[in-house]
């Protein structure tokens, strides 16, 4: 029989604060952001990110607006020690971005990462040590000096190779890692040691950053820590306080929003959330809750299709569709109240007064986005109904975010041809909406080689001509997007992807289904085929098609 028994376990012991003064603070300015997609991230893949991808989500990053990136673990990992040397060797980063790196407290990797960051402009180097009550008991059975050691001579090492490398200019960063885990005194006690071995001034700070490495308590205790810390810590004013709050009890995103309250100053995460466990802070999440009260959180965020497709490619993990402001849910109302409250308000909402409309906190445009409304088919069937159907006569296993689109236009359909719509009319209203990859352009012969990158070859057939393209990208998909991409001079993102076997009918066949932001506006696609993919680049060359008659059409209008 399963145990359940909450008796094992026991309640946090908060820090001693009484008059706790965080609870009546705003947060009226961005912290400094600092992103460990690249690190922290990488290392909670399944499959970790190859070099490739690792480039892509660099740049994004920048683009994104991080002003600090922590790129690796190079003393550990030699792909991630060439990755850096790549950033440095090629120059690819910005003058004002830092790149950061993480290293224990051991002599030998401390100067190895030094090694990695020969010739770099601006550099944080990341030195840390576990400081928890368990971790010194159980797994270094040191006592409290013998774990102040450690991060004291490791601070000492950083500092030393610094001063041989004087080209470079450097920031240090100190983490007492599993910092919750930790009584706060003493982590304040070890702080202060390496903050005298660095001897930090207003004019060249250092960065103290406090790991929730699990999270362990509610997040008011958590900023309990924040604020005692802060009080207490040596030459507050000469520091960075950084937090890097993890997810385990699903507060990651409050702990920090609480813990800046309390006097922090910087915040660690990942964008969209993924990282060990339960995952990082999502940095989206707590930049778009500043922007819903009306504080501008530094980062360029308004791409958000652009950023779920590059940490969906690069990650290989899905975006839930109830995600906070990235998910492709979001936006949309299922009930039919919560439509009619939304249509009002968007009717009522003037250009030059502050946002107001029910049931969305923020306006959907500022991402990209648009209010999507699922309304039912008829009075007896609705967007499930619909599906079940296509489904079970035909195998066609639409994927949530296609139902959506797909709704309104069997709803008017419906609607103009009295109510009813059976199986077969709802085929062919899908056929002609999404599979639409055959004209104006139709896919020739391809060919698909695979070496450090994925490249595509391909044919597009049109009114009796024959257009070459090419491109490159992780996958064939990818690769053909950036092919279409450069010939037609259009910015292709890959948004939604899903392939399943057609388990109706006697050949062995497959379909695809693709959702793109050409230029700013979603286009949905899907194919069948033999061949899984070709049914993908020929959904995807639908998208395409369909961008190009909606410009053709407006062009006559």
């Amino acid at each position: 029989m399963t145990s359940f028994d909450h008796t094992k376990y026991r309640p946090f012991q908060p820090v001693a604060i009484s008059d706790r003064t965080w609870p009546d603070q705003e947060i009226t300015q961005a912290p400094k952001w600092c992103s460990v997609d690249l690190r922290d991230g990488n290392q909670a893949l399944v499959e970790p990110m190859t070099v490739e991808q690792k480039k892509q989500f660099f740049a994004l990053l920048v683009d994104v607006g991080f002003k600090e990136i922590e790129v690796g673990f190079p003393a550990a990992s030699q792909l991630d020690f060439d990755f850096v040397r790549w950033l440095i060797e090629e120059n690819q980063v910005p003058d004002d971005v830092s790149i950061q790196v993480l290293t224990q407290a051991r002599p030998e990797l401390i100067e190895r990462t030094y090694e990695s960051l020969k010739g770099a402009k601006k550099a944080v180097v990341h030195v840390y040590n576990s400081t928890s009550k368990t971790q010194r008991e159980q797994v270094f059975r040191l006592d409290k000096d013998g774990i102040k050691n450690i991060a004291v001579n490791g601070a000492k090492c950083v500092l030393e190779h610094a001063k041989k490398n004087p080209e470079t200019e450097w920031v240090f960063q100190y983490s007492p890692e599993s910092f919750t885990g930790t009584e706060t005194d003493y982590a304040v006690e070890v702080c202060n040691a390496v903050i005298d071995v660095w001897q930090p001034t207003p004019e060249h700070k250092c960065i103290i950053n406090l790991p929730a490495t699990v999270e362990v308590t509610t997040p008011n205790r958590f900023a309990d820590q924040i604020e005692y810390f802060c009080r207490n810590v040596i030459k507050r004013d000469s520091i960075e306080v950084s937090l890097h709050t993890h997810n385990d009890r699903g507060c990651g995103v409050a702990a920090a929003e609480l813990g800046i309250m309390a006097g922090a100053d910087r915040i660690e995460g990942t964008l969209l959330g993924n990282g060990e466990r339960t995952g990082n802070m999502d940095v989206v999440t707590m930049a778009m809750n500043m922007y819903s009260q009306g504080v501008d959180p530094k980062l360029a965020l308004g791409d958000m299709d652009r950023i779920v497709s590059v940490v969906q490619a690069c990650t290989q993990l899905p975006v839930h569709p109830r995600h906070p402001y990235a998910g492709e849910l979001v936006f949309t109302a299922f009930s039919g109240s919560h439509q009619d409250a939304i249509k009002k308000c968007l009717a009522f909402q003037k250009e030059d007064q502050p946002w107001d409309v029910a049931y969305l906190p923020i306006d959907p445009t500022d991402v990209g986005r648009s209010y999507q409304e699922v309304i039912r088919v008829n009075s007896q069937s609705g967007k499930g109904g619909m599906a079940y159907t296509l489904e079970q006569e035909y195998g066609l296993a639409l994927p949530r975010w296609l139902q959506v689109e797909f709704s309104p236009i069997v709803q008017k359909f419906a609607e103009e041809d009295g109510g009813v719509i059976d199986a077969e009319a709802m085929k062919n209203l899908f056929e002609s909406n999404f599979l639409t990859g055959k004209s104006p352009y139709a896919l020739g012969r391809y060919e698909l080689s695979k070496a450090e990158n994925d490249t595509v070859h391909a044919e597009l057939l049109s009114n009796n001509e024959t257009i070459q393209v090419s491109g490159q990208g992780n996958g064939a998909l990818s690769a053909f997007g950036e092919a279409l991409g450069k010939y037609f001079n259009l910015k292709i993102d890959i948004v939604q992807y899903q392939e399943h076997a057609l388990t109706v009918g006697s050949d062995a066949q497959a379909i695809a289904y693709v959702q793109t932001n050409i230029d700013g506006e979603r286009f949905n696609g899907a194919a069948i085929d033999s061949d899984i993919v070709s049914a993908s680049i020929q959904a995807l060359l639908a998208t395409l098609n369909q961008k190009v008659i909606a410009a053709e059409q407006a062009n006559v209008a």
